[in-house]
């Protein structure tokens, strides 16, 4: 069964994480934000992001109806699959240094 994740990215080039924690959006956005020397834009807003370079950034998407984890991850760009892809991997390495398992989506989850 596909997780009922908020809505999608808004970017052509998407690559997505997957972190089977249960951890609210707010605090998965600081995470990823200490993680990335950054801060949360647009943390007031329906669409916050962390921006994790000049053309590369991260949202969120939590289960829906208090459904168990997993949250995913979707690290955006405008420029290519493969800038997304190294800011992507970038994002993994520093959350997995403060203890966080991350995965790519099992085909039933994307």
């Amino acid at each position: 069964m596909k997780p009922e994740f908020g809505d999608a990215a808004r970017a052509p080039f998407v690559v997505t994480l997957v972190v089977d924690l249960p951890i609210t959006k707010l605090d998965a956005l600081d995470t990823i934000a200490f993680v990335s020397d950054s801060a949360v834009a647009d943390a007031h807003t329906a669409a916050p992001r962390v921006p994790l370079s000049s053309d590369a950034w991260a949202e969120v998407q939590i289960p829906r109806f208090a459904d168990p984890p997993p949250l995913a991850i979707d690290v955006c760009s405008d420029a290519s699959r493969t800038t997304a892809r190294a800011a992507a991997d970038r994002l993994t390495e520093g959350l997995e240094r403060v203890g966080w398992t991350v995965r790519a989506p099992h085909e039933d989850e994307v």
